[in-house]
């Protein structure tokens, strides 16, 4: 995957000017099953043409752009956000630097300049309700319009229904996964995502308490990710580029038995002993097992720890839990899970 930071003639000189490229617009936070489609689409598209699929997002997110001292509300960074991308397959990462510029940019002027002019998008793939230019002022039928004139394709994502029990009928959503991940509803937003939500940071030093009572943390900060309910869950890890997996047991919370204020992402691995001060570590949330609480002392805090460890053992041993449960799929699988006409790559080809 090629990845394209600024707007000069290094995306002209990789997509190829004659060919063009087939474009998926939107912000993709959390790459959920809704957004597999939308992506998933261009590069069936893509694959016909047989030219590039290049998704296009901004960065950072308009929200955090317009709404700077709003709560943390990420459900990925940027960078997982490119890993996820570079797992589902495609080819091109244009990441657009969000900033006032961009923010005032009419929507004929960013069809004209950037998508047209720069990226050379010969199609287009967009959700049902995704808005952009100066006000929010373009849309879907903009896109269509212009499409006509200026002789690029569109194709249009309805809105992509959930089958999962407890969720039955609503639209997959950013929102909807980060509603579920503050109910503490962990193994339902991870249905949702398709693939375990994680938290990525890199390990800093803490108070250092758990060694003394056996039971030593790697410590990250949430950073722009949204804060889940606080607790203890079920957690998988990967530390750094390694691709070894480990198992164990996170405090997502304010350590109120030693009266912290601020959240930490406190992970005790099983059966590790390393140092890994400055890592970067990758935690999969698997599933909740309780709120967080304040104990009396520490040999209180660590027989509840014991427990916590043996509950997430079993939770990490189900089936249902298994990481190749939900995996990411590749635009492989989801071309050969979803033909073209399945209802779940249901499309209104608004132009061709």
């Amino acid at each position: 995957m090629q990845v394209f930071e600024k707007l000069d003639g290094a995306i002209n000189g990789a997509i190829n000017k004659e060919r063009g490229c087939v474009v998926a617009l939107g912000n993709f936070d959390g790459f959920h099953r809704g957004h597999h489609v939308v992506v998933g689409e261009a590069g069936r598209y893509a694959r016909r043409l047989g030219i590039p699929l290049t998704v296009v997002v901004m960065e950072p997110h308009p929200v955090s752009f317009f709404a700077p001292d709003q709560p943390a509300f990420r459900l990925t960074s940027s960078s997982e956000r490119a890993v996820l991308l570079e797992k589902f397959g495609i080819d091109q990462l244009v990441i657009l630097p969000f900033g006032q510029n961009l923010a005032s940019m009419a929507a004929e002027k960013f069809i004209q300049q950037i998508l047209i002019d720069t990226i050379n998008a010969r199609h287009i793939c967009v959700g049902y309700d995704y808005r952009f230019g100066k006000g929010r002022a373009g849309d879907v039928g903009m896109l269509e319009r212009v499409g006509k004139a200026k002789n690029f394709g569109l194709t249009v994502i309805n809105p992509v229904t959930v089958g999962i029990e407890g969720f039955a009928g609503e639209v997959y959503s950013s929102t909807l996964v980060r509603q579920t991940l503050t109910d503490g509803k962990a193994r339902q937003a991870a249905a949702l995502l398709g693939h375990w939500w994680m938290i990525n940071g890199q390990v800093v030093k803490g108070d250092q308490r758990g060694r003394t009572i056996d039971f030593p943390t790697a410590n990250i900060q949430l950073g722009e990710n949204i804060e889940p309910k606080l607790g203890v869950y079920a957690v998988r890890v990967k530390l750094g580029s390694g691709e070894t997996i480990y198992d164990g047991v996170a405090n997502i919370g304010k350590r109120p038995t030693f009266d912290k204020r601020d959240i930490l992402l406190e992970v005790f691995l099983f059966d590790f002993h390393e140092e890994i001060y400055g890592q970067d570590i990758r935690v999969e949330i698997v599933s909740f097992i309780r709120a967080e609480a304040k104990f009396s002392g520490l040999e209180e805090l660590k027989r509840q720890i014991l427990q916590d460890v043996e509950t997430s053992k079993r939770l990490l041993a189900d089936p249902e839990n298994d990481r190749v449960h939900l995996h990411l799929p590749t635009l492989e699988e989801y071309l050969t899970r979803f033909p073209s006409g399945h209802d779940k790559a249901d499309v209104k080809h608004v132009i061709t």
